[in-house]
């Protein structure tokens, strides 16, 4: 009895190997192909979403990320502007791509923070369908006024807005972005009625502030310097903690006038999240490589950018914690984008 069930012990345990033996192949060669194709990654051209238009912040520091990493990687790398919708548009576009590192998102605090709290509905999960590869920069938003808005200071501007409610126009990039969300805060902490007049992307509204079409935004430092510094728009304060080392001169809005006050926004690559870890190493080592080069922390420096940089793990706790803290912040202003 005992050697006839040991045959049969035998026989059931050769069946099972032939039967997941051709399993067990097959998932040796997915894993080999996958090993493989990470160690010749990339092979041809990557996409760079931008989820804004052009000559906006975002735009500006993913060309920047975008001439490094093909400088680095050998491939090209295609930077295709993809606005609407607060960014949520261009971001989808990328949760829904291949998980193979070829298409690529220049994710910020608004598509990666701000939106979830601020949109009652959301196509993607900032979270769960997106692969983290490296924070690039951090950027304070700079308060600018018309030069036609008779005010030089944050009291002098919450005197006029008080004194003329709902008088003043505020641009903003888009509903739900930094720029919108740093107006709704100033509103709410200095009790004054501005209209947010949102445009699509940092560009048209800083094309409208200059033309007098709006008189305030709170816009990303990159692409409202060059305008203040042309003396096209008036620099009035930086929304950041601490003053910004590109205008020294300018103080924040907190020590001018709103005690407490600070906001700023983020920019950082993402691919989908099904991309392949060993994909996400090898693109996180690009831009960090890029971002340590002299001539392109100078280059993002002058325009206000902080250089970050980071793991992708780092990136992933990063946009988690931000997720939290715009949460209270959009609660408490009541903003809302339905």
């Amino acid at each position: 009895m005992t050697n006839r069930v040991t045959q049969n012990c035998r026989c059931a345990t050769s069946t099972l190997v032939r039967l997941l033996a051709p399993l067990a192949v097959a998932l040796l060669c997915a894993v080999t192909s996958l090993a493989h194709a990470a160690d010749e990654f990339p092979t041809h051209s990557i996409r760079l979403v931008v989820p804004f238009p052009p000559a906006g912040a975002t735009d500006i520091l993913a060309r920047a990320v975008a001439n490094d990493m093909q400088r680095i990687l050998g491939q090209g790398v295609v930077v295709e502007n993809r606005p609407g919708a607060g960014g949520n548009l261009g971001a989808d576009i990328v949760a829904k791509a291949p998980g193979d590192g070829y298409t690529l998102v220049m994710g910020t605090v608004g598509t990666h923070a701000i939106n979830v709290s601020l949109y009652s509905k959301m196509s993607y999960d900032a979270v769960r369908d997106f692969a983290p590869v490296c924070l690039v920069a951090s950027v304070p938003n700079l308060l600018v006024v018309h030069p036609s808005v008779p005010v030089h200071t944050v009291r002098e501007l919450i005197d006029l807005a008080r004194a003329h409610p709902e008088q003043l126009n505020y641009a903003s990039s888009g509903n739900g972005t930094s720029i919108h969300l740093s107006g709704e805060l100033f509103k709410s902490m200095a009790n004054v009625q501005m209209v947010h007049v949102p445009f699509n992307g940092s560009g048209p509204a800083i094309g409208a502030l200059v033309a007098g079409q709006v008189q305030v935004m709170f816009d990303n430092m990159p692409s409202s310097l060059p305008q203040a510094r042309a003396g096209r728009l008036r620099a009035i304060a930086v929304t950041s903690a601490h003053r910004a080392p590109v205008l020294p001169e300018v103080p924040t809005i907190a020590e001018a006038g709103l005690p407490g006050y600070e906001a700023g926004s983020w920019f950082g690559v993402l691919a989908p999240a099904s991309t392949p870890r060993e994909i996400v190493n090898r693109l996180n080592g690009a831009i960090v490589r890029g971002l340590q080069s002299p001539e392109t922390r100078e280059r993002l420096s002058a325009q206000g950018a902080e250089p970050a940089a980071g793991t992708p793990d780092q990136f992933a706790e990063f946009i988690r914690s931000e997720i939290t803290k715009w949460a209270t912040v959009i609660k408490a202003a009541g903003a809302r984008v339905d």
